[in-house]
């Protein structure tokens, strides 16, 4: 294993403080990312977190337009309630504090007790679950939240941003969620720095379909092939779930470990894809957005959108992994 890191132990709290010395518009503390200007009186505070391993989900979604604070475990761990409990104290303004939640048993769980024991702050939840791939899995009762959790953090945020009630920032959270759907490819294992090693065996000549963005496993193994084939069945998931019509919002993720050409490769081949089923890309995304560390793969996300949703991904946001229009 190399990796640039001081200790294995280390790496989560390390790699926080180095984001907030990059980065003046935030704070860390007891390993939450928080807007360092504090809450605004008034507005919906919005809380995402989970464990580390995915950036810049959730930390670099925290800022203007998205998110209020990110409560960021171990890797691949769940945080544990207190700090989400003190992240949801810290960020109300007076209006309430959303959860932005993805949906592996570990953050349902704790984030569910935080929500329990808060004293003295409204709070609402929303459960992403955006992962066609499997219904089940090691993590999860359901389908996994993955890609779509960006898609929710960003357009609540814009809601929240423009004083909407939380009640309405719940509910259009919700329907993102509703909306999304996703579907990952690995062509290699992540190595988690306290494993030391890949924490599962791919062959060489082999790629995963629907893996999870902690290494679970997917539907099967099937041999490598040329993008456009690849491309091709994480697009069949998710319009055979989801038949593809209108103006879509599509992102092509990397996992951590993919070159931007090829996720550029990967992107023109779902495009054709979505033409040819006479829909239409409206919005894109193309990068590292929610990623499993080390991985190479790709995961496409799909959500369609109306005049609403469109205005509100517009909106501006200023955060270190997502800006545009300030």
């Amino acid at each position: 294993m190399k990796k640039l890191i001081n200790t294995a132990d280390s790496v989560v709290e390390d790699a926080l403080n180095g984001m907030a010395a990059a980065h003046p518009s935030l704070r860390v503390r007891d390993n939450v990312v928080y807007r360092a200007a504090g809450p605004r009186p008034g507005k919906v505070g919005l809380v995402s977190g989970g464990g580390s391993g995915h950036e810049p989900l959730h930390a670099g979604f925290v800022g203007y337009g998205m998110l209020d604070a990110a409560c960021c475990g171990e890797i691949f761990t769940s945080p544990v309630p207190d700090p989400i409990i003190e992240a949801t104290t810290s960020v109300d303004g007076g209006a309430g504090v959303l959860h932005i939640v993805k949906n592996y048993t570990g953050d349902v769980l704790n984030f569910e007790m935080a929500a329990e024991l808060v004293e003295g702050v409204e709070v609402a939840s929303v459960l992403v679950d955006d992962d066609v791939a499997v219904q089940d899995s090691l993590y999860t009762a359901g389908r996994r939240g993955t890609g779509a959790t960006l898609f929710v953090e960003k357009i609540a945020g814009a809601a929240a941003e423009e004083g909407l009630p939380l009640e309405d920032v719940a509910a259009v959270a919700a329907d993102v969620n509703r909306r999304s759907r996703s579907f990952g490819i690995a062509l290699t294992s992540c190595t988690p720095p306290s494993a030391g090693k890949p924490i599962f065996d791919l062959p060489e000549n082999q790629v995963e379909l629907g893996i999870g963005i902690h290494g679970e496993p997917g539907r099967t193994r099937v041999p490598i092939a040329p993008a456009r084939e690849l491309a091709g069945v994480a697009m069949d998931a998710i319009h055979g779930d989801m038949p593809l019509r209108g103006d879509l919002l599509v992102m092509v993720n990397g996992m951590g470990g993919t070159p931007l050409s090829e996720l550029y490769v990967v992107f023109g081949e779902v495009a054709a894809y979505v033409k040819g089923r006479g829909a239409r890309v409206a919005r894109s995304l193309v990068g590292n957005y929610v990623t499993s560390l080390d991985m190479q793969g790709f995961s496409v996300t799909v959500c369609p959108l109306d005049d609403e949703l469109t205005r509100l991904w517009d909106a501006p946001v200023e955060t270190p992994g997502l800006r545009w229009g300030r």
